[in-house]
């Protein structure tokens, strides 16, 4: 089969290493990709948000299945695209990626279908939002809110505010941080307490199947400190949730979900992604993605078993349920470097060290998430987020020493990554 992957980052690196493993790919293709995918896939010169351009290469190339790695393609509607054209693709059709598209679409499809997340109200200004903040829906001046951009923002459109001053501060500048369209609307949350989990899983509009549960480090500080980030690393461990706490998320979160797509006629294909917290009464939702997480898809893919491609197969013929994927048993983690100056002003242009070092670790795999080539052919930082040096090991603290002992072989001009990765 010829494989095309949309996306250029760490998790389409990640995509195109799953398919790369698979004895049924003939060739793959990514659009447009980076230097560490151009090792093992042809990079072509469309961009992801180039809907036509991308049907017409496949249409053209005679592509077996389209993978979209990221919610930007998703959002503009290329699985529409593809599908009015009779291409095979893998992800959510432009209605159902409003779930992530818009955070107020979100709360009230929650809202509508009785799926537990945090209260929230959607104002359609900044001096709306303040109005609402002053009222005090969310509690004293001292209480802790949650400040949300409603459009696609880069995993950067969350502010968690300590208190109503800092509140009105975020609402002022989210704007300049994360642009006008993603914010013409704000939705405001109660701050919710616990432990923050990711699960993610296939689905084919009537069966689902679960990954490994998983757990973001979000912030760009140890001990969490600091400004948000697309993901500077995470972990997956099967202790991450029970079997109580699973069965409860099925019943109370996925199936409510999956079930209030079909009814809103938009039953949902793809990957969904659910952003927890784990509270004192129970799961709630944070958030949903309608695509695989990054760096979330390379600690899960190092643990996959089963052809990536008989699951895509699966879902194009709604034959989850008949179809048993198996997982690694243990943990996995990825450990992300990036440049310095991120995730403010980002300094590019580095040379890499150690990679061939790291690469005769075969336990080891470094997605490259930011890279590009001199003009000597040698690897160098092209954005904020670099690398993903990912590993999987029996136990999870296997895996952290495994992906820190790589980390220690690379380095370029001034390197970034947390040192607490599952800690």
């Amino acid at each position: 089969m010829k494989i095309l992957v949309v996306g250029s980052g760490g998790r389409e690196h990640a995509l195109c290493w799953a398919f790369k493993q698979s004895e049924k790919t003939e060739k793959i293709f990514c659009a447009n990709g980076n230097a560490g995918i151009a090792e093992i896939a042809e990079c072509v010169n469309i961009k992801p948000d180039e809907i036509a351009e991308l049907a017409d290469f496949a249409e053209t190339s005679q592509i077996d299945l389209t993978f979209v790695g990221g919610e930007t393609s998703l959002a503009l509607g290329i699985v529409d695209e593809f599908e009015k054209r009779g291409l095979k693709i893998i992800g959510a059709s432009r209605q159902a990626a409003q779930l992530e598209s818009s955070k107020s679409f979100a709360k009230d499809f929650m809202a509508k279908h009785n799926i537990p997340t945090a209260k929230y109200k959607t104002a359609n200004s900044a001096e709306e939002a303040k109005e609402i903040l002053q009222r005090g829906l969310f509690g004293d001046e001292n209480a802790p809110v949650v400040v949300k951009a409603d459009g696609l923002a880069a995993g950067k459109g969350v502010v968690v505010a300590q208190n109503r001053a800092e509140a009105i501060e975020a609402v002022s500048g989210l704007e300049n941080l994360v642009g006008k369209k993603a914010t013409e609307k704000i939705v405001l949350e109660e701050y919710l307490t616990g432990k923050e989990v990711s699960l993610l899983m296939f689905a084919d509009g009537k069966n689902f199947a679960l990954m490994p549960p998983a757990r973001d480090h979000k912030r760009i500080g140890e001990n969490d400190t600091g400004a948000n980030t697309g993901g500077m690393g995470v972990i997956t461990d099967t202790n991450l949730l029970n079997d109580e706490q699973q069965n409860e998320i099925i019943k109370k979160i996925i199936k409510p979900t999956l079930n209030g797509t079909k009814q809103e006629g938009f039953p949902f294909c793809g990957i969904l992604f659910l952003g927890l917290m784990m509270t004192a009464t129970g799961a709630k939702v944070l958030e949903y993605n309608v695509r695989f997480g990054d760096p979330e898809t390379q600690a899960i893919l190092v643990r996959l078993e089963t052809d990536l491609i008989e699951i895509c197969q699966a879902m194009l013929n709604q034959k989850l349920d008949n179809t048993i994927i198996k997982w690694k048993k243990g943990s996995s983690v990825c450990v992300v470097l990036a440049s310095r100056g991120y995730p403010y002003k980002v300094a590019i242009g580095d040379s890499i060290n150690g990679l061939n070092d790291v690469a005769a670790h075969k336990q080891v795999v470094v997605f490259h998430a930011g890279t590009a080539r001199n003009e000597i052919d040698e690897f160098i930082t092209a954005s904020g987020r670099v690398l993903g040096v990912t590993t999987a090991a029996p136990n999870l603290n296997g895996a952290i020493n495994r992906a820190y002992n790589a980390v220690s072989q690379i380095s370029f001009n001034g390197m970034q990554f947390r040192r607490d990765i599952g800690n």
